[in-house]
């Protein structure tokens, strides 16, 4: 027997080349510095450079590789000497193919990782001890079979519900708990699963990389509570001293509750269908074999919850689902559109001339959505929300990951950051909301002649004849808001 294969004598080597695949994601963002601190070498996969420079902080000290998984034409070749690789990549359900693209998603992965020198490849799945699962539970399944067909050994990790900040568990839960003081909710919250802390599953991720004793093993992974979703919810207003009462509702269908959770939080439509669904497996460990492979002391459901209320008060939450692309028009490339198109476009411009510091004004606009709000009627803005939503967009409700930084891909309530440049004073954002057409909407700073004025830019190029009448219609909205923002940008915060 080799030293490496005995336990006692394990220890994973320092400079491992460590391939990292969903490297932007909410697990593989916190993944990296982990790695780095052990002496690994990480190469990250991602689509598009800029964004990963933009968005990481470590992206001077990674190794970095292109490629779209759903295009296997454009993955660029990985490094020959990959010695273990992570696959992180999760459709999160926004489309409702989604089990066959993340499918091909694996495949792709697979077929180029096996051009290398890689032993290990290491997957984050659901626990799915059930024999009737749901859609998204036997996608994930189906993705751990096409990874095994690969050369390298596969090891596979498998959670229930992840509680961090900006996990979406842990906003789901926050949503229904903080917005609702009577909840009617349907039965699938006596549901019972196993929550398992953010830092837990990391430390699970790092202790597993190639120890010779997982190889080709999957292990369930969670904490220590065995919860319902109810008493998770319960157990949430507890840390938060809010008084609320669930009313379960036996008769509620998967499709209303598909909707009510649609509607009370900030997933999508798609997701929360996915959910609704996989709700109805319970998500409990059958296995623990885990703990003769990596001892770890998890923390409680409730300590969980206190950890991510810290990350969320020091403004460090490192990163949140809700940054995920969505498909369509940012599905990829989207740092290529920074530049608002010209032609077909209708806009409606405002240049607030002002006399105080440009980083103060700056700040402000960069400050914008989320808890901060839009500065003029916002109340209008969430009646913007809550229309989209009835149409199924993605509403208001999904805020912004940081009140104080934000960098392209991030999301600002229903839009998404494409470019946040601080050296050239300008933010721009692109509508995820529902529209008969594409809207931008531009914020920047203008020196010139000794003096300095806000320049505020909404751009919509309609689709067709409704598009124009819908721009039309908005017109006198446009009127009062954009002036009426743009003025309180300028002028927020004089005086404090």
């Amino acid at each position: 027997m080799s030293i490496l294969k005995h336990p006692a004598f394990f220890v994973v080597p320092h400079n491992m080349r460590v391939l990292l695949a969903g490297a932007n994601g909410y697990i593989g963002t916190r993944l990296i510095p982990i790695l780095l601190e052990k002496g690994h070498d990480v190469v990250c996969l991602v689509r598009d450079k800029r964004r990963f420079h933009e968005h990481s902080e470590f992206s001077d000290r990674v190794s970095l590789v292109t490629g779209d998984l759903l295009r296997e034409a454009s993955i660029e070749a990985f490094p020959k000497d990959i010695d273990a690789a992570y696959y992180l990549v999760h459709s999160m359900a926004q489309t409702h193919d989604f089990a066959a693209l993340e499918a091909l998603s694996a495949y792709n992965f697979v077929h180029a990782l096996d051009k290398t020198n890689c032993r290990q490849t290491i997957f984050l799945s659901g626990i799915s001890n059930a024999d009737n699962l749901s859609k998204h539970l036997e996608s994930r399944k189906h993705v751990e079979e096409v990874l095994k067909e690969g050369h390298s050994a596969l090891t596979v990790l498998r959670a229930a519900i992840i509680i961090g900040s900006g996990s979406a568990s842990f906003e789901i839960i926050r949503d229904l708990t903080e917005k609702l003081p009577v909840m009617t909710v349907p039965r699938w919250v006596n549901t019972c699963c196993q929550p398992i802390a953010i830092r837990d599953v990391l430390g699970y991720l790092e202790g597993v990389m190639l120890n010779e004793k997982t190889f080709n093993r999957a292990f369930d992974i969670g904490g220590p509570d065995i919860l319902s979703f109810k008493q998770m919810m319960l157990t949430y207003a507890k840390v938060r001293k809010l008084k609320r009462h669930i009313i379960t509702i036996p008769f509620l269908s998967p499709r209303i509750s598909s909707y009510w959770l649609y509607f009370v939080t900030s997933v999508s439509y798609t997701l929360a269908q996915s959910l609704v669904n996989s709700m109805k497996n319970e998500t409990i460990m059958h296995d623990h074999a885990i703990d003769d492979v990596v001892q770890r002391q998890c923390v409680t459901y409730e300590e969980a919850l206190n950890l991510a209320f810290v990350k969320i008060e020091q403004n460090s939450i490192v990163s949140s689902w809700k940054d995920a692309l969505n498909n369509g028009y940012l599905n990829s490339g989207f740092m290529d559109q920074i530049k608002v198109p010209q032609n077909g476009t209708l806009e409606y411009k405002v240049k607030m001339p002002f006399e105080r510091g440009s980083d103060e004004v700056f700040t402000n606009f960069m400050s914008i959505g989320g808890n901060r709000g839009w500065y003029y009627w916002d109340w209008i803005w969430n009646i913007r929300g809550f229309l989209d939503k009835i149409f199924g967009g993605v509403g208001s409700r999904r805020g912004r990951t940081s009140s104080i930084n934000i960098s392209p891909g991030d999301v600002i309530d229903f839009w998404r950051v494409l470019l946040a440049d601080k050296q050239g004073k300008r933010l721009l954002l692109y509508a995820e909301m529902k529209l008969p057409g594409e809207a931008w909407l531009e914020f920047k700073i203008i020196e010139r002649n000794g003096q300095k004025k806000l320049s505020q830019v909404a751009t919509f190029r309609p689709n067709g004849v409704w598009g124009r009448l819908y721009w039309y219609a908005m017109w006198p909205f446009h009127l009062f808001i954009f002036n009426g923002m743009a003025r309180e940008i300028v002028h927020y915060g004089e005086g404090v």
